[in-house]
């Protein structure tokens, strides 16, 4: 691309977590420029936050509508041209609807609102307006992660079988959230998180992987959902069986209660013919297993000719040298504005550089609902 892109952000203060790490993926590969922010419900935080970016004083403004609505009246080519929402659960729905009001694409956290109805409300929106509406599920932008989907399209695994994919935590294994930890008060507040915790947190991540990866859909499932703190008002420990399309089953466990563990996410994939296994932590390297063969780990790197296209051009550096979770976040951020460089001059997508899409988000609000009313059903079968 001969310029950057021009991008907006809707929180992501200077004492919030997933702000800066949203900030550093857009800046990695040099093809976005941040230009403008409301970054706090604060006005004084987020005028503190944009001077601490250095960005120009008439572009920090002191509430998203403000943002909004005056960046529109700035020349098109000096008005950002996509905005990223790093909010709460219960501020992504109605700044996303403006933005998109406005004309301006957007990139958002999941879940992307409180409700179903709000999210397939954004779904017609993005829809009609032909704008693009990326979610940023980024432990699809892992290079081994399309490695294995490259691989079960190639029906390297065969027919697949079984699916199992695990994301324990253990932050929430205490209430937290009474001593006024700022990310534990919010996701298990159902004024803010919605209806789900868990669920909403890190069980969407988990579904997504699932689904990405296989290629398939979940079309029923059967929770148990459980809440283990005293007093907490949302789930903090999800254990769901999944129906896949083409006979394929599956579990998915979700917890934020497992003492000792980090942040876990783990996927294992088996088919007739070879198994597959990947673990977020040690994200470089994606295991290929059969009965009747050594077990062989296929590794990450640009210089690797044995591993697809896809995983290739989200490698950055050769193999040896490790890529993490800023990375995987970055090829989400670098692929976004790719899109909207090519949706700008009218060019076709190019298919090899995807990222979550609207109906990924709407995927996941059903994911949430359909599990919450399973477990308040005695874990009945439920369908997506």
């Amino acid at each position: 691309m001969n310029t950057k892109i021009r991008m907006g952000m809707i929180g992501g203060s200077l004492d919030g977590f997933i702000g800066s790490v949203h900030r550093m993926a857009a800046a990695l590969d040099g093809t976005i420029e941040l230009v403008c922010g409301a970054f706090s419900s604060s006005p004084e935080r987020s005028v503190e936050t944009g001077h601490a970016l250095s960005l120009p004083s008439e572009r920090v403004y002191t509430s998203y509508e403000e943002m909004i609505q005056k960046e529109a009246q700035l020349p098109a080519d000096k008005r950002m041209q996509f905005v990223s929402i790093v909010t709460p659960n219960f501020l992504h729905a109605r700044p996303a609807s403006l933005a998109l009001q406005q004309g301006f694409h957007v990139l958002c956290e999941k879940p992307l609102a409180l409700s179903l109805t709000e999210v397939t409300h954004l779904e017609k929106q993005a829809k009609e307006t032909g704008l693009l509406f990326g979610v940023t599920h980024n432990y699809t932008g892992y290079p081994m992660v399309k490695e294995a989907k490259q691989l079960i399209q190639s029906k390297r695994l065969g027919k697949l079988r079984k699916v199992i994919v695990e994301y324990p935590q253990g932050w929430l294994a205490e209430p937290i959230e009474n001593d006024g930890q700022k990310q534990a008060s919010w996701r298990t507040n159902p004024a803010q998180a919605g209806i789900s915790c868990c669920v909403g947190d890190i069980g969407t991540h988990a579904a997504h992987l699932a689904e990405y990866i296989t290629g398939l859909t979940i079309q029923e499932i059967s929770a148990d959902i459980s809440t283990f703190v005293d007093g907490r008002p949302l789930d903090d420990d999800a254990n769901i069986l999944l129906r896949f399309n083409h006979g394929v089953k599956g579990v998915l466990i979700a917890t934020q209660v497992a003492q000792g563990e980090a942040n876990e996410l783990k996927i294992r994939i088996y088919g007739e013919n070879a198994g597959l296994e990947w673990l977020q932590s040690n994200p470089n390297f994606l295991h290929l297993k059969q009965n009747d063969k050594p077990e062989q780990i296929l590794q990450a790197g640009s210089n690797h000719s044995y591993l697809s296209e896809q995983a290739r051009v989200h490698c950055r550096v050769p193999a040896g040298h490790p890529e993490g979770y800023l990375e995987s976040m970055a090829n989400i951020y670098r692929n976004f504005a790719l899109a909207i460089h090519k949706a700008e001059r009218k060019e076709a997508q190019d298919p090899l550089f995807d990222f979550p899409s609207i109906t990924d988000g709407v995927r996941g609000m059903k994911f949430i609902e359909t599990a919450i009313a399973s477990g308040k059903q005695n874990s009945k079968w439920s369908s997506i």
